[in-house]
């Protein structure tokens, strides 16, 4: 099993211009993470767009991750739906095409309980051998899943190992991080409180940054690790402004696709509803991509 930490570019799913996915970007973007000593890539989450995707599309980007990664580096699919059955489906299909793990959020429209949430992650973790890294996000499910669930189903299940925790909660991070050491692993899942996060013990990052500069959070997170926290500080001050605009705007996925393109890799359009950055929008991504590439 590969080790799951560090910073994971949670990655795009570029398009052509008519909205079909852009297999070769994929590709293409996949090779240039490695080559920016990312420590592990992501797709098929929010940031590429899966609820836009159909099955045999999500099916194929987990196919061509696999063969593309080719075991350089640590897989995480996104195996997320509004369905057990369903979840349990795309799980087992990662796990088949040979990811490395499984990133798993609840039920997103149909508002579970705690109890719902626990037997749905015990169920699709149990159908599968590999890792399950578990997702908070109440921003995007509407429920905020709680702590001692988190912990329960992490406690009962062997190989729910990690947890990506988006609350945007720095305290609930770190009950997490303190009451699951030694079976349960935390992943920072808001990017304007990283730092924040690996100093209360996360050990990784799904980041939607880092597929904008993928370098520099990288760097970032090993000074944190090498004791460097005055160098650390300076690399996230400059990444910050990026995080808030990602976190801030509800363009995200836009936000990262405009900005790929801008830097010569392939993003391209979204698909409707979501719609293009405004002018606006677009001369403040310029602005912060001046301020953090240079």
């Amino acid at each position: 099993m590969k080790k799951l930490e560090g910073v994971f570019p949670v990655l795009i799913t570029p398009m052509h211009e008519d909205g079909e996915i852009n297999w070769e970007g994929l590709r293409s973007n996949i090779d240039h993470f490695i080559e920016q000593g990312v420590a592990g890539i992501a797709v098929n989450g929010s940031t590429g767009e899966f609820v836009s995707l159909t099955k045999e599309e999500r099916f194929k980007v987990t196919e061509i991750a696999v063969e593309q990664v080719a075991g350089q580096i640590p897989l995480i699919v996104g195996t997320a739906a509004e369905t057990t059955k369903d979840a349990i489906m795309y799980t087992k299909q990662a796990e088949e095409a040979g990811a490395d793990a499984a990133l798993l959020i609840n039920s997103y429209y149909a508002h579970p309980k705690d109890e719902e949430i626990y037997v749905q992650f015990k169920e699709v973790a149990e159908s599968v051998d590999f890792p399950i890294m578990i997702y908070n996000n109440p921003f995007t499910s509407g429920v905020n899943i709680g702590t001692e669930t988190i912990l329960k189903v992490a406690r009962d299940v062997e190989n729910i190992t990690h947890i990506k925790e988006s609350s945007g909660d720095i305290g609930k991070v770190r009950d997490i991080t303190r009451q699951g050491k030694g079976f349960l692993q935390t992943f920072c899942g808001a990017d304007d409180l990283a730092l924040e996060s690996f100093l209360v013990g996360a050990t990784g990052w799904i980041s939607v940054a880092g597929n904008i500069a993928p370098k520099l959070v990288t760097n970032m997170f090993n000074c944190v690790q090498q004791g460097d926290l005055k160098k650390a500080w300076e690399l996230y001050d400059k990444v910050l402004p990026l995080c808030n605009f990602l976190e801030g705007s509800g363009k995200y996925v836009q936000i990262v696709k405009r900005a790929m393109d801008l830097q010569g890799l392939a993003g391209g359009p979204s698909r409707k509803p979501r719609l293009p950055l405004t002018d606006e929008e677009e001369e403040r991504l310029k602005g912060i991509l001046e301020s953090i590439l240079q």
